[in-house]
């Protein structure tokens, strides 16, 4: 398997809405931590993200946390 681009060495801390969204394990996304289809070709797929209520998140940008799609601080060994 390919290794992620590091998007940023730093979670995308965020209050999102109720919704769906998902998350960018590529690295390659223009729309970081979200996914813009930039893994098309490779051997990512993004992850789905499913909020019932507004509620804030640290989204991993590093792409290397073991708990995604939320940061694990797992950049601060990068």
């Amino acid at each position: 398997m390919s290794k992620p681009i590091i998007a940023d060495k730093k979670p995308a801390i965020l209050e999102l809405e109720p919704g769906t969204y998902y998350w960018c394990s590529c690295g390659s996304s223009q729309k970081q931590p979200f996914c813009d289809g930039s893994h098309q070709g490779t051997d990512f797929t993004p992850q789905k993200i499913e909020l019932t209520k507004t509620q804030k998140v640290a989204l991993c940008n590093c792409k290397y946390t073991q708990n995604t799609p939320l940061c694990d601080g797992s950049h601060a060994q990068i």
